[in-house]
């Protein structure tokens, strides 16, 4: 894999997949720059660096490293644990918010599905600032079912969804081992998936537009968790 800009590389140098960092394109000024000490630089021109990435947003710096390593499912359900789930978000700019937050957030994971979503590629490493490098990422080949696991393993997993049923999103307790589950852009959550939910929880939309982006709806959720979890 070849990941591409300061963040994404910078990280890519501090995390899991440090020791596996072949190569790193950079600029004669990026090269210069304290944090590329002891990489393995190769000084070159921006036009060779878009032609390694396959992308004009590289900052002047790729790194060419292993494939990303993802973790298995049932390590993160574990007690006490925060677990993002996406089913079937497919946007990499999406996914890679989500990944930053749920990182920043103190999250234990993050969960997305073999098919029809977003994998963790180039892109995805890039919108999340790098913040893949540090976060374990699962992926599931069924997510209702994996869903069924969590319960039996003791996580509460909450679905954010607009639908008749729903309860405020403030309204629910948040202790123990919690599983948020969010859906596809514009489509949301399946229905198979949304009733393998223990509960769903609806956001407040004041304003003409009927929903939130994922990530948006992500953010609110994960802080929200968080502040629950850091009151007395």
């Amino acid at each position: 894999m070849v990941v591409y800009g300061r963040n994404a590389v910078r990280e890519a140098l501090r995390g899991r997949r440090a020791k596996t960092v072949t190569e790193v394109l950079a600029t004669a000024t990026v090269a210069s720059e304290a944090w590329l000490a002891g990489a393995p630089v190769v000084r070159c021109p921006p036009e060779r660096i878009a032609r390694a990435c396959g992308s004009s947003e590289h900052q002047g710096v790729c790194a060419t490293l292993a494939e990303y390593p993802y973790v298995g499912a049932r390590e993160l359900l574990r007690p006490s644990a925060l677990i993002v789930a996406l089913d079937e978000v497919q946007d990499p700019q999406n996914l890679g918010a989500i990944c930053r937050t749920a990182e920043c957030a103190g999250a234990s994971g993050v969960v997305i599905c073999e098919r029809r979503a977003s994998a963790v590629t180039p892109a995805v490493c890039r919108a999340s600032a790098g913040a893949v490098e540090h976060l374990a990422i699962a992926r599931v080949g069924n997510l209702a079912e994996y869903l069924g696991e969590a319960k039996r393993a003791g996580l509460w997993c909450y679905g954010a969804a607009i639908a008749s049923g729903a309860v405020a999103y403030d309204g629910v307790d948040y202790d123990g081992a919690v599983l948020l589950v969010l859906g596809a852009e514009g489509r949301g959550l399946r229905p198979r998936v949304a009733a393998s939910c223990d509960a769903l929880v609806t956001l407040p939309l004041r304003g003409r537009i009927g929903s939130l982006n994922v990530a948006a709806a992500a953010a609110v959720l994960l802080y929200h968790v968080l502040q629950r979890r850091s009151r007395p």
